[in-house]
């Protein structure tokens, strides 16, 4: 049995479909136990990652266990795992993970959920992820509005990667044991990219394209952003996301192999996800 938390997430939701079309014994972590839109044959659970007791239900029987990063009381979390009999942990971070730079608050909370995972003597697969594609379902209300999308940091291309394809390197984390054996130190991180570098309008121009709308891009000033970020995070998010893509402190923008490398197909394009998510912006 594999429990995924954050199962109705964009990266929680592929790995359950993931993982269940793969014939395996899946569990869903959701808040209330009863999220329409999972495959048939899946067991939901309900239960919250901010309270690790909530979780020693859920985790009996488990041998496998998807965490996302970030959460109250990991370290609880992880001993209920080990304690439930769980021998392989598969977590999502972020790229920005590897500067190991504390001072940043994005990459601080995921440079201290993966020094957990790794101090808890379970076997682990870390996967540090590029951008995602979903974070194009941030227009929807824009577009819903009209044909032009608004949005920050316009000069910065990175190499997105679609949720389908963590996914399927996280499976084969929770499926492989020589993906998960940590003994003897062996690097277990995998950092994962799109194919190609997209700027916020090519992503525009591509999502155009598929919904046969004339759609344009129009950059916001960085003065504009922090207004519209601080409203919507807590400032040092904001600071850390202004770090990032302004002051340049993470390059996103280069294609890695590892997609392939793992799972044997290349990692889909931007136009795979748009067609395979165009029903969301109808």
């Amino acid at each position: 049995m594999i429990l995924v938390t954050g199962a109705t997430g964009n990266v929680g939701g592929e790995l359950v479909r993931a993982l269940a079309q793969a014939g395996e014994r899946v569990r869903a972590l959701t808040r209330d136990g009863a999220s329409p839109g999972l495959p048939d044959g899946v067991e939901q659970v309900k239960g919250d990652l901010n309270q690790p007791d909530s979780l020693r239900d859920a985790l009996t029987g488990v041998r496998g266990l998807f965490l996302l990063p970030g959460y109250q009381g990991m370290a609880q979390t992880l001993a209920h795992a080990g304690q439930a009999g769980v021998e392989r942990v598969a977590m999502l971070s972020g790229s920005s993970a590897a500067s190991g730079d504390t001072s940043n608050a994005v990459s601080a909370y995921m440079i201290e959920s993966e020094t957990t995972l790794k101090e808890s003597g379970l076997a682990w697969t870390i996967v540090r992820s590029f951008g995602f594609m979903s974070n194009t379902l941030r227009w929807i209300p824009q577009l819903a509005a009209g044909d032009v999308v608004r949005d920050a940091f316009a000069d910065v291309p990175v190499a997105m990667v679609d949720p389908f394809d963590i996914a399927a390197v996280l499976a084969v984390g929770l499926t492989t044991d020589s993906h998960q054996d940590n003994k003897d130190n062996k690097d277990q991180v995998y950092t994962v990219s799109g194919p190609q570098p997209l700027r916020p309008a090519d992503r525009v121009r591509i999502l155009g394209e598929v919904l046969g709308r004339d759609l344009r891009f129009e950059a916001q000033s960085n003065a504009e952003a922090r207004a519209e970020m601080s409203a919507a995070m807590p400032q040092a998010y904001v600071d850390a996301f202004f770090s990032f893509y302004v002051d340049g402190t993470l390059d996103e923008s280069t294609p890695l192999p590892t997609v392939a490398d793992v799972t044997g197909r290349p990692p889909r394009a931007f136009e795979q996800w748009a067609r395979a998510h165009a029903s969301a912006f109808a």
